[in-house]
């Protein structure tokens, strides 16, 4: 079950934190400059107002869902068919003859707008 994490974090908790952990390694070591790193990182976003920004992105982070594929078709006539059935839904992947589609909802009802399979998006050797 994955850990559960605040994203409305007390920015000055942490740095305590950070503080206390490197205190335990000494100065100049390869974690006192990570944790220095992180904690300027944290400052900075902090001092140039981008701190709800990134609060927003450490929630979409930790709340990730993995992409799936809905469907997978051998054909696009029966994709086609699937497709006006009502079982589809806007944001559905969908896998036809080997190639990735997504379901948006347009002006004149669903259709398919070629996209990548989450495995493409992946660098080389990251498989």
């Amino acid at each position: 079950m994955p850990m559960a994490y605040n994203s409305d974090f007390d920015i000055d908790a942490v740095m305590r934190t950070v503080g206390a952990v490197g205190a335990k390694y000494s100065q100049g070591s390869p974690e006192d400059e990570a944790l220095r790193i992180v904690s300027l990182a944290l400052l900075y976003v902090r001092d140039i107002q981008k701190l709800d920004d990134y609060r927003e992105y450490f929630r979409r982070f930790f709340t990730y869902r993995p992409v799936v594929i809905a469907q997978a078709f051998e054909t696009r006539e029966e994709a086609d068919k699937w497709l006006v059935s009502g079982n589809a839904k806007d944001g559905d992947l969908v896998k036809i003859a080997d190639q990735a589609f997504i379901v948006i909802d347009a002006l004149k009802g669903l259709k398919f707008v070629p996209t990548r399979l989450p495995e493409e998006l992946l660098p080389p050797g990251s498989q």
